[in-house]
This record gives structure tokens, C-alpha cells and sequence, in this order.
């Protein structure tokens, strides 16, 4: 490969381009619509492409970690309609496993490779370059791509293609059964009058600790919801999970709490916040305040 190109420079973007960029001695191509993430990314020695067309038609590898289904779509579409024969897409964005699937043929039939490679872990492992990242995709394809992964984490190939979007789903669901956990757990001990930051000492070396816990629960303590990992990328991912189990027959009762409290926390105009917000919605059920700034 000669040059990379990376597309999507928001908060879990721009550091693994910039892990590329550091770590693969390559030319790394980075467009984004925010121009501060653009000159973020120039910044770190990657090079600005003027659009994404640019990335789409220069490029041997095209990484992309985009927002919305439509994005993803357009992107990967545009990829096939201007990219050169043998350029292999990489999704790492939280993608329905059905559309990957879709895509494929379309990727395919332009003469190229499409890899679905979603990650997790958020922006403190997205920074140190450690994200975990289950791959779907032809396997040979994989294997070329893999260096490149290596340089943001550690990348397991899970399967044929879309089923690395099927074991990210399966990796939100934990996470999002364990995050609104904690969220109620913390809504109790404030409600109790415990005093948290001695609660969380007490409890992170326990059965209930690890690096979930361990990067949420400060936040939670601190009221500081800046977004590291967005609830909204999140609940797209349950809703792709809840989809991908009515297409298999399944009930996911747990999972409809956790969506029931996410869709709270979209109408009340808090889905773009961090993760730890979710303790928002354990405030004004118990009438509570959780942690201080």
C-alpha cells in the first residue's frame, strides 16, 4: 500500500488517524466536514485532503469512522463510484450488519475490497491506540489491512462479512447492560447519602470493577459528561441489535431497558453527551443529584 486515507476526524477518529499517521510511515490523506479536526489532523503531520473525493480516488486503503447509516452509505457508495480497482474499504463505524452486507456486492462489483471493522473502548483507547477491533470481511482482505489496524489496536478477525458488526453488537450490549448498571447502582448510593468517591474505591477492585468502571464511574462523580463515548452511537447500536434479533426470532428483554432508558435520554435532549450522562435519567426518577463538579 502507498497511501492511507482516513475520513472522520470527531472524537474517536482523530486519534486513530493519528496513530496511523505516527506509527505507519505513510502518506495519511484526512478529510472531515469540521475544519478544526481538519487542522488538528494536519497538525499530527497527516496531509488535508480537500474533500473526500480526494481520499476516494488516491487512495490504496480508505478508513472510515462516520456518524449515521446515510454517511456510512454515501461514503462507501462514493468510495465504489471514484476509487481504483484493488482499494480496500474499511468501516470501523458502528454499522447495521445488513448494510455492511449489502455493500459488499456493490464494493465487489467496482473491483474493490470491503472490510467492517468496528471498534471499542472508547477515546482514552482510541488515544493510546489499544481500541479492540472485531473485523468481518474476506480473510485474505483482512490480512493485507491488518497492519494498518495494528497501528490502532488490536484487530481479531471474527468472521465472514457483517459479522464483525454482529460481535460489535454483541460487545454494546454488555457494555450498555453494564453502564446503565452503574448508573442506577450510583443513583442508589446517592440517594443512600453515600459518599461515591469512597463508594468507587471500595468497589473497583471488587467482582463489579474494570475498565468500564474504572473510566465511567470518576465521570459520574465529577458531572462531567464531555463525550469520550457518545450515547448516541450507542443507542444506534442497540436498535441495530434489537433489529438484527427480530430478523433471528429473538426476545432481548434486557436490552429494552437499556433502550428505554436511551430513548430518555434522547427526548430530553441528552444523547449527544457522554456515557456517564446516563445517570441523568436515575436523577429524576429517584429525585437525586449523582456526584459534584
Amino acid at each position: 500500500m502507498k497511501k492511507i486515507g482516513f475520513l472522520g476526524l470527531g472524537s474517536m477518529g482523530l486519534p486513530m488517524s493519528k496513530n496511523i499517521v505516527k506509527k505507519s510511515g505513510l502518506p495519511v490523506l484526512g478529510f472531515d466536514v469540521v475544519q478544526k479536526q481538519v487542522d488538528a489532523f494536519a497538525e499530527a503531520g497527516g496531509i488535508p485532503a480537500k474533500d473526500a473525493i480526494e481520499i476516494y480516488k488516491e487512495c490504496d486503503v480508505i478508513v472510515q469512522i462516520l456518524p449515521t447509516h446515510k454517511i456510512i452509505r454515501a461514503s462507501i457508495e462514493d468510495a465504489a463510484k471514484y476509487g481504483k480497482p484493488g482499494t480496500i474499504i474499511v468501516d470501523m463505524s458502528s454499522t447495521a450488519p445488513d448494510i455492511i452486507q449489502e455493500l459488499y456486492h456493490t464494493v465487489k462489483n467496482a473491483g474493490m475490497d470491503l472490510i467492517d471493522a468496528p471498534v471499542s473502548g472508547g477515546n482514552p483507547m482510541a488515544n493510546d491506540g489499544t481500541l479492540a477491533i472485531m473485523a468481518g470481511g474476506d480473510k485474505e482482505v483482512f490480512d493485507k489491512v491488518k497492519p494498518v489496524l495494528e497501528y490502532m489496536g488490536y484487530p481479531v478477525y471474527a468472521g465472514s462479512t457483517g459479522i464483525g458488526d454482529v460481535t460489535k453488537l454483541v460487545n454494546s450490549m454488555i457494555g450498555g447492560s453494564i453502564l446503565i448498571a452503574i448508573a442506577e447502582a450510583y443513583a442508589f448510593a446517592a440517594k443512600a447519602g453515600l459518599d461515591l468517591q469512597t463508594t468507587f474505591d471500595a468497589t473497583r477492585c471488587g467482582f463489579a470493577g474494570g475498565p468500564l468502571y474504572d473510566n465511567k464511574v470518576p465521570k459520574i462523580i465529577k458531572r462531567d459528561y464531555t463525550p469520550g463515548a457518545r450515547i448516541a452511537v450507542h443507542r444506534k447500536d442497540i436498535i441495530n441489535a434489537k433489529h438484527y434479533a427480530h430478523r433471528m426470532g429473538v426476545d432481548m428483554p434486557l436490552m429494552d431497558v437499556v433502550l428505554h432508558v436511551m430513548d430518555w435520554m434522547n427526548d430530553n435532549g441528552y444523547i449527544d453527551e457522554d456515557q456517564a450522562a446516563l445517570v441523568k435519567y436515575y436523577e429524576d426518577k429517584m429525585d437525586v443529584e449523582i456526584g459534584h463538579e
